[in-house]
């Protein structure tokens, strides 16, 4: 029996062909109450993830605050401890993609936020107790709880959001994690040199995780069938749209066809190569804000941010145009997917180029080579990065356990500069891993749903051939 029939059965009397109707389509439903949950966990998770980018020049600056009773600490292992979330961030990735297309997702996210919440409340102790190895000990467990967010994010955006708003909706919930950075850049700036000083960050933003925490309990739900108040129009449009619906059987993971597939070799290999760039200039922009350019912590931080709030605005922009080109059959998915891609990658590239020829002096020509490179690397939302949902919907969670988790090592390995006459070599190092990573995507990527995604109705259809 077919989909729609076996819908139409289940959902009658109601007229499925009503449901059709592009006019009668649910414009506001729950599907954006989830969506805004999303966003939210999103945006505390990148302001924990980046607040000790800014917070430890505070840390390690006895000038910053003018409360005389703040402690401020002199490492020389900054380095190190700026890199230490990716350690344990790296390391349940691809697990945690397993477990949340085969279990769910919700109560892995509760877990993984209290805990990663629990610990930034507890870092300004840690780093009192133990130092800056109490530091990057209290990193290394919050990159390991964040391991679990992304897979998990992805694959609830795989069950709750119809392919026709894909582009808008997942660009809407990832470009949380810049705006997310605009927000904590400025925040982490000015408490850190307010009375209340760099302590207040941390307690500030675990706060803010256990709330969410608390909040998802209640109100987030693992897909449409599990959602107590979802109307049947809602329900049965994103199901339908997305091709099953409460009867759909749990799949076998294809694990060799997947580590086998060009369409995904092409965006883990993009993926890797933007974070190259992305994590290298997000952890490193205030330093060189600080000692490239000599601004103060407070006109650090705010200048910091900027780059990301562009990021932020334009990923709206992006987003949009990508859905109306594909929505309008202008282009099909991949082609509309290769091409804000390169334009997220190729664009940055030549800015960097510029920018690594940008003096000291020049300040006002760095800001803005800053804000193109981060800004329209936004464009990548509608490319790469919602990729695995449009070639497997049914382990999109997987796959971006597999990517995110393999991509994020280059968050360790990224140059971390000291010395300002490496700038020019990490910029054009920067540059050309976006130009290779760009044309990989456009040479193997792919905007089609792999046979391997649902193996068992290919087999249902030859049966039913032969």
């Amino acid at each position: 029996m077919s989909i729609l029939r076996r819908a139409y059965i289940k959902y009658s009397p109601l007229n499925v062909n009503r449901f059709l109707d592009p006019a009668h389509r649910p414009r506001f439903g729950k599907r954006h109450s989830q969506i805004l949950i999303y966003f939210l966990l999103i945006f505390i998770a990148y302001g924990i993830r980046v607040n000790l980018s800014v917070g430890i020049v505070a840390m390690t600056d006895p000038t910053a605050s003018n409360n005389p009773d703040i402690p401020t600490y002199n490492w020389t292992d900054k380095s190190i401890m700026l890199s230490a979330f990716f350690w344990g961030y790296i390391l349940p990735q691809v697990g945690a993609g397993w477990l949340a297309n085969t279990y769910g997702p919700k109560w892995f996210l509760i877990i993984s936020m209290s805990i990663c919440s629990l610990f930034g409340l507890l870092l300004p102790s840690m780093a009192a107790l133990f130092g800056s190895k109490g530091v990057m000990a209290s990193r290394a467990i919050q990159g390991l709880c964040q391991g679990f967010i992304f897979p998990s994010t992805h694959n609830l955006l795989a069950q709750w959001v119809p392919p026709n708003e894909r582009s808008r909706m997942g660009t809407f919930v990832y470009a949380a994690g810049p705006f997310g950075t605009v927000v904590s850049m400025l925040v982490t700036g000015l408490i850190a040199s307010s009375w209340y000083g760099w302590p207040m960050v941390f307690y500030l933003y675990g706060g803010a995780g256990i709330l969410w925490s608390v909040l998802f309990t209640f109100y987030g739900y693992n897909a449409p069938s599990f959602h107590p108040s979802i109307s049947e129009e809602e329900k049965f449009f994103i199901e339908h749209s997305l091709g099953h619906g409460d009867d759909k059987p749990k799949l076998p993971t294809p694990w060799k066809k997947i580590f086998t597939s060009l369409p995904v070799w092409a965006i883990l290999l993009t993926q890797c190569g933007h974070n190259w760039g992305f994590w290298t200039l997000l952890t490193e922009i205030p330093v060189y804000m600080s000692n490239v350019m000599n601004f103060n912590i407070k006109s650090n931080s705010v200048l910091s941010a900027l780059p990301y709030f562009a990021l932020w605005v334009l990923s709206f922009v992006f987003s949009v145009s990508a859905d109306l080109l594909i929505n309008k059959k202008i282009f099909t998915i991949g082609g509309s997917r290769k091409i804000f891609n390169t334009l997220g990658l190729v664009v940055p590239a030549v800015a960097l180029v510029y920018l690594g020829n940008t003096g000291s002096d020049e300040t006002k020509k760095a800001i803005i080579l800053l804000v193109v490179a981060v800004g329209v690397n936004s464009a990548v939302f509608c490319g790469f990065n919602v990729n695995h949902m449009d070639i497997s919907p049914n382990f999109a969670g997987t796959l971006m356990g597999i990517t995110n988790g393999t991509s994020n090592i280059f968050g360790i390995v990224a140059p971390l500069v000291k010395d300002p006459n490496e700038w020019k070599i990490i910029f054009y190092l920067t540059a050309s891993i976006y130009v290779v990573a760009s044309f990989i995507f456009i040479m193997f990527g792919s905007g089609e749903v792999q046979p391997w995604n649902d193996e068992e109705k290919i087999k249902e259809k030859e049966k039913s051939e032969a």
